[in-house]
């Protein structure tokens, strides 16, 4: 009975390995940029973002104090590294030409913001970036200071003090400015 199980179950496995190769060589599953994922593809990558959230975020309050300083500083950051994928205060409105292309579609953060999630989480997010979404890692080029930084704008966007916001409002994204 065991070795009956056993060799049935290895003739499954084989024949969704022989199944699976088929489709990726037969180019059934798409690779363009512009194409919707499947329902298993978003399951994975979704699936597989929150395991390493739970398993490699930070277990550590923000050490970025929420100044009117440190949010503008935020704001700046994100003007300069993150609002042309990420949008500006406008939302999906301000969606660039280089954010509407790209696959997956990065959140125009304004409107689907990101405010609910855990400092941690979109510290682990810039410092490490998001394989095969289009995220890039920041962590070479940005300090860990900075990035806390970044994740205390993102956690206060939708509620900032007058001149953090002010700052947040004048953000624009496309065409880049030359810095």
């Amino acid at each position: 009975m065991s070795r009956g199980f056993i060799s049935g179950a290895t003739l499954v496995f084989a024949l969704i390995a022989i199944v699976a190769t088929a489709l990726l060589y037969s180019g059934w599953i798409p690779a363009n940029a512009d194409a919707d994922p499947s329902a298993l593809e978003a399951w994975m990558a979704g699936t597989s973002l929150h395991a390493s959230m739970r398993r490699l975020a930070p277990d550590q309050p923000n050490p970025v104090a929420a100044t009117d300083e440190n949010l503008t500083e935020g704001v700046r950051l994100f003007s300069t590294n993150c609002a042309v994928c990420h949008g500006t205060a406008a939302g999906n409105a301000s969606a660039s030409p280089i954010a509407r292309g790209l696959y997956q579609k990065p959140p125009q953060l304004a409107s689907e913001g990101v405010e609910d999630d855990p400092e941690a989480e979109s510290f682990w997010k810039i410092k490490h970036g998001i394989r095969l979404t289009g995220m890039p890692s920041f962590g070479q080029s940005l300090s860990d200071r900075e990035i806390w930084t970044l994740a205390l704008f993102l956690k206060h966007m939708d509620k900032m003090p007058a001149a953090p916001a002010a700052a947040w409002r004048q953000v624009r994204n496309w065409p880049v400015a030359a810095r």
